[in-house]
């Protein structure tokens, strides 16, 4: 019996009708105070219209206000001369009949449900109004009080002070040009609009006077037709002839039809139907016929329920607002990024014609000629695209890469044989004097500033000078290496930087791993803005393996809980998650909640794969593998790309690849798949790869001074109360822990919470959380209880525990024989 109850407890707790209870109390307080808002109104209204007819007769009454046997004129009695007196006299005089205006559409809107967010603009340009007005009658009528209340005469008393006179008329005429323009929206544009269409009526008529009789009267005669033709929808009901049904054959009277249809889709071939209940029933509809006994029945549409509760939500409240929080965040200038003089592409002309002579004599010696070449100067690269004549193998000229490097005498010539999507070969060949990328002029660009992605990230420049903006959310992990002091950092900084500058501290979470300890340390500014971290410890910025490890599998059961909330959602990814939530058709009570963006950033990976192996492999295994649809993206930095650190799994997650310079051909390959990485330049030269094409890129520089003003500015705004708090994770060393529990001792929600697990068969902390919403320590304990009452295995790393009960009944049996051995 007592299984029963608590069940039954649980339905009504997910009730649907409760929310519309809610709704329908909050509806019916709006109404109520609109009602009281109107006759506030009204009443304003009469003490106003009546100051103004009694005159200052009741002033003396208003000071002898406790006075009973005191009399006044004013209508509403000494309220009303009190009121009047107030906001009339010593007021804003005249001006204050806009706060019956205002108090009466407030309480309409309430009274009629209508968006009380429309009242704003209201509100706002009618107190303008008032203050404007009353300071006007206060300068034009200073001998009549009550025009301009003594708020308008005294501010006019103060502006006059330091403008005078003609400066306060000025003032007055400014603001009442503001009014027009922004309230009454009067523009030139609509000014020359009015007197264009006043001049061309003017006009018709002045040439209908001087048209021919002929002309007018057949002009006269079109117009009646059109004006008065009767058409089907505007006969009464006696002027149409509709169709009879027979009993017999149901023959339609196509002749009384003709006169009136004219499109095959407009024929109506239902006879007249006589609806015998009110519209809110549904019931069938009788179809009269001329056989009595022959009865029709038509069975009457389902109604159908108009009103959403989502929809009502969104209507009443708007859409959820992930920002609302910080609201008034400001996204970091451009200023404070560094300009640099040297920007912008300078033309060498003779060492263009040089390389140009060089790289065809080259060829000659071997027997290739060329039909044409042209090149394309970049920053610090300047491509050359050759066109070979007939007949010229490809692959000859790709073995002539180290000749053609000698005869140039230049480092990291790179041949592209051929070029994807065109019918030429590539010789990149880098520049004497190469030109940096400031982030400001990447950041400033419109291809940045105007991308619509989840997550722009700006790299830099390519060849063509074009800025390189590719977005994370679709990468959707990105892999980075290279030696040393060839540009790894200065890249993560400019990851970071591009998205500060695009995306609010809502929408986006950084987990930064620094084993380092140096190169991530300025973003410890940002952390109660952008970085994520475990409970209960002091450093957002990770540099210990072991809270490294305890982070990765920390994130691992983020990923669950999210998947489980994508799951109840019926949703497929995050974006489809985020855009259901705010939309309002997801309940935060039963643990649904906005889900931002989370971006793992490691700075140096085989040093963690050295120190830690598998117990960091396998976690970020995990992640690369799932974590995508969810919105958990990983940015993985090494300086040695060999196959025991970026091992087949990673690499086969991790699509998305960026090659700095490296030392041999072999770390080329275990990055790019392919050679190229070990004939760049270094500073920044990089090979963007996301699957079969290579892009290379000159990566943006941004300087430390400059990120550190960045995360200043940003550090400075006002932030949440803590860092974004990810799920509390213990390692294998928890086991340790001793669960002896005395059972009177439970929670007083053991057993509730043990028929949850059970029902389920799936023991972890997070299910608690959503079923019984609880607390994350709350539910831990609980988990732990389980586990000593040996409901639910041990711990399993980031899988859930398993559950030793296989049904409620053999739950119920063990309750029973617990509850007779105490």
């Amino acid at each position: 019996m007592a299984k029963t109850v608590k069940k039954e407890t649980t339905e009504n707790k997910k009730d649907p009708n409760s929310e519309l209870k809610i709704l329908k109390t909050k509806k019916q307080y709006r109404m109520l105070f609109g009602f009281m808002l109107v006759l506030v109104s009204i009443a304003f209204l009469v003490s106003f219209i009546s100051f103004f007819v009694s005159g200052q007769a009741d002033q003396s009454a208003v000071d002898a206000f406790t006075d009973r046997n005191e009399t006044v004129n004013n209508w509403l009695g000494k309220i009303g001369a009190y009121i009047a007196d107030l906001f009339i006299y010593r007021g804003f005089g005249i001006a204050a009949f806009l706060f019956v205006k205002l108090l009466f559409l407030s309480g309409a809107f309430l009274v009629l449900d209508l968006p009380i967010k429309k009242l704003k603009n209201t509100w706002f340009w009618d107190l303008f109004a008032i203050v404007v007005l009353s300071i006007t009658f206060g300068f034009f009528a200073s001998t009549l009080p009550e025009l301009g209340g003594t708020i308008g005469y005294e501010m006019n008393l103060f502006i006059q002070d330091y403008i005078g006179k003609t400066g306060t008329l000025l003032v007055i005429v400014f603001a009442i040009l503001i009014y027009i323009i922004f309230k009454i929206k009067v523009s030139p544009d609509a000014i020359k609009s009015f007197f264009e269409k006043k001049h061309k009526e003017m006009k018709d008529d002045f040439n209908s006077l001087h048209m021919p009789a002929d002309t007018a009267a057949a002009s006269t005669t079109d117009y009646n037709l059109e004006e008065f033709a009767v058409t089907e929808e505007e006969q009464p009901e006696e002027m149409i002839e509709e169709p009879t049904l027979k009993p017999a054959s149901f023959e339609i009277n196509k002749e009384a039809l003709k006169p009136t249809i004219e499109h095959a889709s407009e024929i109506n071939l239902e006879p007249t139907i006589k609806t015998t209940a009110p519209a809110e029933v549904a019931q069938p509809q009788i179809i009269e016929t001329n056989d009595e006994a022959f009865v029709i029945e038509k069975a009457a549409d389902e109604d159908v329920m108009e009103e959403n509760l989502a929809a009502k939500l969104v209507a009443d409240f708007g859409e959820f607002d992930p920002t609302l929080e910080l609201s008034n965040y400001k996204f970091p200038t451009i200023d404070l990024l560094k300009e640099y003089a040297s920007v912008g592409i300078t033309i060498n002309q003779e060492e263009l014609e040089e390389n140009k002579n060089r790289i065809v004599e080259t060829l000659k010696n071997y027997k290739i000629d060329i039909a044409q070449i042209k090149a394309t100067v970049g920053p610090s690269v300047t491509l050359y695209e050759i066109v070979p004549e007939a007949g010229i193998r490809i692959s000859k000229i790709k073995s002539l890469e180290d000749d053609i490097a000698l005869s140039l005498a230049a480092l990291g010539i790179r041949i592209i044989a051929p070029i994807p999507g065109k019918g030429t070969i590539g010789i990149e060949v880098p520049n004497k004097n190469p030109t940096m990328v400031p982030m400001k002029t990447v950041i400033a660009s419109a291809k940045f500033q105007e991308a619509e992605m989840e997550l722009p990230i700006a790299l830099g420049k390519t060849i063509s000078n074009e800025t390189f903006v590719v977005d994370l959310a679709k990468m959707p992990h990105l892999l980075m290496a290279g030696a040393t002091g060839q540009g790894k950092s200065v890249g993560l900084n400019a990851v970071l930087t591009s998205l500060l500058y695009k995306k609010h501290p809502a929408e986006v979470k950084f987990v930064l791993v620094d084993p380092k300890k140096v190169e991530l340390t300025l973003f410890n500014k940002i952390e109660r803005h952008y970085l994520a971290k475990l409970p209960d410890v002091e450093d957002a910025i990770i540099t210990d393996n072991t809270k490294v490890i305890n982070t990765l599998n920390s994130l691992c059961v983020e990923m669950d809980n999210r998947y489980s909330l994508l799951k109840d959602a019926m949703v497929r990814n995050i974006k489809e998650y985020n855009d259901k939530f705010k939309a309002r058709k997801l309940n935060p009570e039963l643990g649904h909640r906005f889900l931002p963006y989370i971006v793992l950033v490691v700075d140096e990976f085989a040093d963690l794969i050295m120190t830690a192996g598998k117990e960091v492999e396998t976690p970020i295994a995990r992640l690369a593998q799932l974590a995508r649809a969810i919105g958990i993206h990983l940015i993985i930095a090494t300086q040695r790309p060999s196959v025991n650190v970026i091992t087949g799994i990673i690499k086969a997650n991790f699509p998305a690849r960026i090659a700095f310079r490296v030392t041999s051909k072999i770390d080329s390959r275990t990055i790019l798949d392919t050679q190229g990485a070990d004939q760049l330049i270094g500073r920044g030269d990089l090979l963007y790869s996301n699957g079969n094409d290579l892009v290379r890129v000159q990566c943006a520089f941004v300087d430390t001074p400059e990120v550190e003003k960045i995360v200043d500015y940003i550090g400075s705004q006002k932030a949440y109360a803590s860092a974004y708090l990810l799920p509390e994770y213990v390692g294998e060393e928890g086991s340790s822990v001793n669960l002896e529990f005395d059972i009177t001792e439970r929670d007083s929600m053991f057993r509730e919470a043990a028929e949850i697990i059970v029902t389920a068969q799936q023991g972890s902390a997070s299910l608690l959380q959503r079923k019984l919403k609880l607390g994350y320590n709350r539910a831990g304990r609980l988990i732990d209880q389980l586990e000593a009452a040996g409901i639910v295995g041990p711990f399993e790393g980031s899988k859930a525990r398993s559950v030793n009960i296989t049904d409620l009944a053999s739950l119920e049996q063990f309750f029973n024989n617990e509850q007779n051995n105490s």
